[in-house]
């Protein structure tokens, strides 16, 4: 199975605020729908399913107006060897009611039968969920095209979509804007359920879930970012292989996947195919007349407007040169950039992304101290902590000594103790010539005596700071403290205890 993880334009401009509401509005309702219609569905299916196959066997008997315009509309949309087979009682019984109402040969009771039928069937329709807000191809409501987009199926469903809804979505919501990102979002699963009727007319089965609007938008995704690198997991049983591909090559071929299940195993699968297919060939459509109508420009501009915020112009060309490929120019742009500006962080911040797209580590790594220094230079100790983050996720192991240290001390603000010890400790087995070093030891020392209680731990950190080649006349008094404190801990932590 192959599953999306992320992909290396993880940064908008603003909170995604539509691509949250549409996740957390899925959410909602599948919480307020799923038990019911499965304790629904199985009502459901009993009562339409008998009702046609006593309307196949006996086309005399009489029907209310609703039952009649559904049997007709079943009929109509449903080949004619399918309806015969139906009609034929040759055929194996599908139930017990269908076995015990082939014996039934006075019309009476088979009116009887129907007019109980008819009723079960108005009182399913009138409460049912599916009925009312899935999609039905074979009598679609008018609503469903719409509620259908919001139900789901079970956990996994929801889940997967609403994961491929944030990774294609909050992107294009950033380009696109607040406006144009739902209007293309709703259309697109209307599109889709017209394409799942078009290959599925004769269909009874409710169709439902987000799954062909968000083939919209990774096909709009497609479009925007055709070279955008998508990190990709592939498992099958006990193998695990953690890769990255452009959209340009992994899109195509899940539509390819698609069109292949779709024609081989139609709605067998369980799964809509044909309105992934068609979700996806909208958003490719509409991703195209949005780019080149100046729609999306106009929506930039007024984002930009609202935020307060105009890149520096060798910022957009830089960005330009990214969407395009072509990363040897706009590294190039970058760097002259940062060199007449040395702490334009929006630039220093586009410059790592094109190291990481060229795939060149050394400099992404640079690029990321940089950024960091710059980060806490600033005062933003958050996006600092995220470049760390960032910089030992892509094999950084050695930040500069001054660095570091900071970083150590915004994991010990968070209150994160464990990670500020292993991060002092690491800082001063990296530098121990510096003066970095014998900070870290007395911080981590403190840190395991004070807040973790691992006093034997506190001892070797003070310890090895007594032993440090640093100078540490200034701190001789606190190394002293610190390891008759430790001991005295130490000590106690291993005094027995009497009991009377």
């Amino acid at each position: 199975m192959l599953i999306p993880l992320r992909h290396e334009n993880m940064e908008g401009r603003r909170w995604p605020v539509v691509t949250f509401a549409l996740i957390a509005l899925n959410l909602l309702i599948f919480l307020g729908t799923h038990w019911k219609i499965e304790a629904q569905e199985p009502e459901r299916i009993e009562v339409r399913t008998h009702v046609l196959v006593l309307a196949a066997t006996h086309p005399d008997l009489k029907m209310p107006e609703d039952v009649e315009m559904f049997v007709n509309e079943v009929q109509s949309k449903t080949p004619e060897p399918l309806w015969k087979q139906l009609a034929s009682t040759e055929r194996k019984p599908d139930d017990a009611w269908e076995a015990q109402i082939r014996e039934v040969e006075d019309p009476e009771q088979l009116q009887v039968e129907m007019d109980t039928l008819a009723q079960r069937f108005a009182e399913e329709q009138k409460s049912s969920i599916l009925e009312n807000y899935a999609f039905v191809p074979t009598h679609p409501k008018p609503i469903s095209y719409l509620t259908s987009v919001f139900l789901h199926t079970g956990w996994i469903h929801l889940v997967g979509n609403m994961w491929f809804l944030w990774l294609a979505g909050f992107i294009l919501e950033d380009r696109w804007g607040r406006v144009i990102y739902p209007i293309f979002y709703i259309l697109a699963g209307v599109a889709a359920s017209l394409i799942h009727a078009m290959f599925n007319p004769g269909s009874l089965a409710p169709a439902l879930g987000a799954s062909g609007a968000i083939a919209a938008l990774m096909g709009g995704f497609l479009v925007r970012f055709p070279k955008l690198k998508i990190h990709m997991l592939w498992y099958m049983l006990i193998f695990r292989i953690r890769f990255k591909a452009p959209a340009y090559w992994l899109l195509p071929m899940w539509l390819f996947m698609e069109v292949s299940y779709g024609s081989l195993f139609g709605q067998a699968s369980g799964v809509a195919h044909w309105a992934h297919v068609g979700g996806f060939i909208f958003g490719v459509l509409a991703a195209v007349v949005i780019q080149h109508t100046g729609l999306e420009h106009s929506a930039n501009a007024v984002i930009e407007d609202k935020i307060g915020w105009t890149a520096d112009p060798a910022v957009v060309q830089g960005a330009e040169f990214m969407e395009q490929g072509k990363f040897d120019e706009g590294i190039a742009v970058l760097r002259k950039q940062v060199a007449a500006k040395p702490d334009a962080i929006d630039a220093h911040s586009l410059l790592r992304q094109l190291y990481w797209r060229k795939n060149d580590l050394r400099a992404h790594l640079e690029a990321t101290v940089k950024l960091c220094q710059l980060h806490l230079k600033a005062q933003d100790a958050e996006s600092a902590w995220q470049d760390y983050q960032e910089y030992a996720n892509a094999g950084g192991d050695q930040m500069p000594a001054a660095t570091w240290i900071e970083l150590c001390r915004i994991a010990e603000g968070h209150q994160d103790y464990d990670r500020a010890v292993m991060e002092y400790e690491h800082l001063a087995k990296a530098y121990p010539g510096e003066k970095q070093s014998l900070l870290a030891l007395l911080s981590a020392g403190r840190l395991a005596l004070k807040k973790l209680n691992r006093p034997s731990d506190a001892l070797l950190y003070y310890k090895a700071a007594k032993a440090s080649k640093v100078p540490h006349l200034d701190w001789e008094t606190n190394i002293q403290a610190g390891i008759q404190d430790a001991e005295r801990a130490t000590g106690a932590s291993h005094t027995p205890t009497v009991k009377s």
